[in-house]
């Protein structure tokens, strides 16, 4: 069982930064690969960013070039920096752990923090 926990989540003005946090608890936090979706009203979940276990990234097109995700393992704790941020950036910001082992999947989600890009 994991247990996620989102911070960092609030009011900026277009073109603005924000540093999104996810804390992990009760399990090895590096062995999961760790993604942050979006939901924003009246639309489907989004993935928006990707790191796998070993470090691997990827990003959705929309985001490559202003959103950086990295982890520290250490800390567990996986972090998603958001620069040059849009109108459209506007949303609830998941953070998700997801594991498949011997055809088991482990998925576990947070509660969300809500990012609002307004003037």
């Amino acid at each position: 069982q994991v247990q996620l926990v989102e911070s960092g989540g609030g009011l900026v003005q277009p073109g603005g930064s924000l540093r999104l946090s996810c804390a992990a608890s009760g399990s090895i936090f590096s062995i999961y690969d760790m993604s942050w979706y979006r939901q924003a009203p009246g639309k489907q979940r989004e993935l928006v960013a990707a790191i796998t276990s070993g470090g691997s990234t990827e990003y959705a097109d929309s985001v490559k070039g202003r959103f950086t995700i990295s982890r520290d393992n250490a800390k567990n704790t996986v972090y998603l920096q958001m620069n040059s941020l849009k109108f459209e950036d506007t949303a609830v910001y998941y953070c998700n752990a997801y594991r498949s082992w011997l055809g088991v999947k482990f998925d576990y989600w947070g509660q969300g923090t809500q990012v609002t890009i307004s003037l």
